[in-house]
């Protein structure tokens, strides 16, 4: 693996570190609120984040790389609304596929293919991380302020559990 590859899978792993924890962030925005089910959504996030940067990190060293933990920012704590949070969940999922889509297109231009294989597992997963943000957004799009709605689906999303992967 080059250098420059190297560099730019460690820069993921803080990608990945920062998006769990930005999903925390949110976790306890929605606890503020006595949103559970929301909370323990965004808490599955952040795991499932966690779990990505643990997979780059792994890749990075069993390619005899060197992984180099960065400084992360602070997330934001206040979303203004559970609307507001999930427009920004989407927001950020789609930053993180165009990374992703980054990270492929370097590994190409490094002629790399073992980390272009990699990587297909992540562009995939992020068609899914994308739809389900989407889909989220546009349910709480059409609940708008209605508390009953609001926690109908807190409910429902407090039902989500984490699962790793089976092949990872």
């Amino acid at each position: 693996m080059t250098e420059k590859m190297q560099k730019a899978l460690n820069d993921q792993v803080k990608n990945e570190m920062y998006s769990a924890y930005l999903y925390l962030s949110m976790a306890m925005y929605f606890q503020t609120m006595n949103l559970s089910g929301l909370a323990s959504w965004m808490e599955v996030q952040m795991q499932e984040e966690m779990f990505h940067a643990e997979k780059f990190r792994a890749y990075i060293n069993n390619r005899g790389g060197k992984v180099i933990l960065q400084a992360l920012e602070q997330p934001p704590s206040d979303f203004g609304s559970p609307v507001n949070a999930f427009v920004e969940t989407l927001k950020h999922e789609k930053f993180i596929t165009g990374k992703i889509n980054d990270l492929v297109k370097l590994s190409i231009e490094e002629n790399d293919h073992a980390t272009n294989a990699m990587l297909q597992w992540f562009v995939n997963e992020q068609v899914e991380e994308e739809a389900t943000a989407d889909e989220k957004l546009q349910q709480l799009k059409l609940i708008g302020d209605s508390g009953y709605g609001i926690i109908m689906m807190d409910r429902e999303l407090g039902q989500r559990t984490f699962t790793p992967p089976a092949a990872v």
